[in-house]
This record gives structure tokens, sequence and C-alpha cells, in this order.
């Protein structure tokens, strides 16, 4: 009789329920094989607010809570001693959803067991310099590491030369939750009434992200004010921009609504109220855009995108949307134009990033090949 393997998964954002559809997933595919526990914060600051760790009864996953400090910053974001005590029960693996620069992820690689495999999950695709201490984290973490993972094809290409890096690597994307973010007329219809729009008519062209400069703000409010024809815009999220996003908005009275503090688990019937969803991404020094979790939740929900050519969205869209040049108004102009005036299109489009979620993007997909990963780790360590 074979023996049941103990994973450990380790990760600030496992304090959100949704967050900790990978570790269930792992746990109900591996449930003959593997014994699956996740560790999260109590509480923690969070971006844009305060949250208490969000439990489930329903969780396949063992779940542990342990106090952070610091979290308003997650850089510095530290763990409480209480995890060191959990990671000493001997593990045949530890998952660390952290990158192996900041202080957590350098904590994790301390008080892993010397004998314990230690695999980072990192989303890095911008080549840096760390300032002490973080590059000597990096080091010691990486050092200390048996494998990682990213979902990205640009951090790939960014961290494989990096020292440290030339480790076993799996690229293995973010998973979308098929059964919540589905296409639905009903919810279509309820946010445009909730928002006092007509529930047909002008197509209504989406924003869902953070407020922030660097999500294409700017751009999308130029091209929107370029464009001939008729338009309805929904900008759902929060951040910093929110004051000059309602102060522009301000002239369209009729065509703009600005939804914030939406939940999670709310952004499906928003999404369905989206005839298209932009992510117009800008790249800036320090940051560009890593995935676009939001893209494949569009997909999802049968809601055609078009993507900035910043960072990982190109190779998350391929053909199931359209890509424009991050700095090209007109082309930006061009290719919204052109979904709003052929609705045949958009139902091309939305086919397209369907099959795509469906093939590529559930989380079913995305834990098996997590669960392979570690597998074949184990098996090589024997």
């Amino acid at each position: 009789m074979h023996s049941t393997r103990k994973l450990l998964s380790v990760g600030h954002s496992y304090v959100v329920n949704l967050n900790r559809r990978l570790v269930n997933e792992i746990a109900r595919l591996g449930q003959d094989n593997w014994e699956v526990t996740a560790v999260a914060p109590s509480f923690m600051y969070g971006d844009l607010r305060p949250i208490h760790l969000e439990t489930n009864p329903n969780e396949i996953c063992r779940l542990q809570a342990v106090p952070v400090y610091f979290s308003k910053h997650v850089h510095i974001l530290t763990y409480g001693w209480q995890l060191k005590e959990i990671m000493q029960q001997n593990w045949d693996l530890v998952h660390c959803w952290e990158e192996p620069y900041i202080f957590s992820g350098g904590q994790i690689a301390w008080w892993t067991p010397e004998n314990t495999p230690l695999v980072y999950s990192s989303f890095q695709n911008k080549s840096k310099q760390y300032p002490p201490p973080f590059n000597w984290i990096e080091q010691y973490a990486m050092s200390r590491a048996t494998g990682w993972i990213t979902g990205g094809q640009t951090v790939v290409e960014t961290l494989k030369h990096r020292t440290g890096y030339s480790l076993p690597m799996r690229l293995i994307p973010f998973g979308v939750d098929i059964e919540h973010f589905y296409p639905c007329i009903d919810a279509q219809h309820q946010i445009r009434r909730f928002l006092n729009w007509q529930e047909q008519g002008t197509p209504v062209i989406g924003f869902l992200g953070r407020f922030v400069p660097e999500k294409g703000l700017d751009l999308f409010m130029r091209v929107l004010d370029s464009l001939q024809t008729p338009w309805r815009a929904l900008f759902v999220g929060n951040g910093p921009m929110e004051s000059s996003l309602q102060r522009w908005a301000k002239r369209y009275p009729e065509e703009v609504r600005i939804c914030t503090d939406i939940k999670h688990s709310e952004v499906t019937q928003y999404l369905n109220a989206m005839d298209i969803l932009v992510a117009p991404s800008q790249t800036v020094s320090n940051w560009r855009e890593q995935f676009g979790r939001m893209l494949i939740e569009a997909f999802a929900c049968g809601v055609p995108v078009i993507g900035s050519d910043s960072g990982e969205i190109p190779y998350v869209i391929q053909d199931a949307g359209l890509v424009v040049d991050e700095k090209d108004d007109a082309s930006w102009v061009t290719a919204i134009s052109g979904l709003l005036n052929s609705p045949s299109r958009r139902q091309e489009l939305a086919q397209k990033g369907l099959e795509r979620a469906h093939t590529l993007y559930t989380w079913s997909s995305v834990a098996k090949q997590h669960l392979q990963f570690f597998t074949e780790l184990l098996d090589n360590k024997n």
C-alpha cells in the first residue's frame, strides 16, 4: 500500500477564499495520493482593503491561519512563528506562493527542513537588480529551492538566465473557475438595469482592474473621447485614479458607469454586462503586465477582449482576441470601433475565448499540471 504524500502550500493571497481554488483542486484531484494543507494569513491589510481570512466550510484542503506582520507592504510582509512550527511537521513538499526575493519568501526557505523539496511560484517578468537585503534573500531562497513554477512566458524569458533559476521549471497558467465565470444573459440584463441603462442597445466597453496609471486608464479615456461610433463604458475596480476618472466621466453622464467596491464573487455579473473587455496595460520602468487574470475571466464569460502588447497579455490572448500596440492611440480607436460595429466579429472572438478558457485555463487542468510537476520532483529525489 502506497503512503500518502503531504503537501504544504503557503501564500498571503490565500487570505481570499477564491485564491485557494488551486490548492483545493489539487486536494480534489490528488485525494488518493496527497494530503494538502494551505497556510494563509489570519488578517492582512491588502492592496485595496483590510481582509480577515475568508473561510469556506466546503474546502477540501486543510486550512491553517497564522498571523502576518507589515502586510501593507508585501515586500516586507513576514509570517509569525506559528508558521515555523507548522513547517517542521514532516512535509513531502513545500510550495511557496511568495516571490523568492521578498521577506516572506526568504522566511519560508529558512524554515523549510533541509531535505524537504521547496518549490516557488514566481511572476517576476521584469529583470531587476534588487538592493540589499532583497538580492541576498533571492540568492538564498533559490539556493534552497528544488524547482519553480511560473504562469507566464515573459517570466521564463526574464528569469531563466538569472543566477539560481537553472532548476527544474514548469510554465503553468493561472486558472479560472468556469462554474463561476460563464456567459449569462440574465446577469447582463440585471446589471444593466441596476446601472440605469437600457438592457439592449449601444454596446458596452468594459474595464476591470485597479484604477492606476499602468493599467492604461489615460489611454482608454483618450480613445473613448476619439470614438465616432456610439459607445457605453463600464469601469469596475478601484484605486488612486478614481477621482480623475470621475471628473472625466462627468462629460458622459449617460454613457459612463464607474463601479467600485465590487467583490470578486460579483465580478462575473459585471463582466456579463460588457460586450467588449479592454486591457490597455502600459509598461512602466518597474512593471509590465504579469498575466491579466481579467482576460481569462472575460474569456470564460464569452466576452471578446482587446489587450495591449504589454508583458504577458499577447501570450494569454493569442488568436482569441485583439492585441494592440500599447502606445498607439489610433490603433486602439480602430480596434474598438471595428468591434463596436461588428456583432459577428464579437461573436466569433467570444467563441474563441470560451474555447480557450475551457481548454487551457480550467482549475482542474492547472491543478493537474502542478501535481505532475510535484510528483516528478519527488520521484527524481527518490
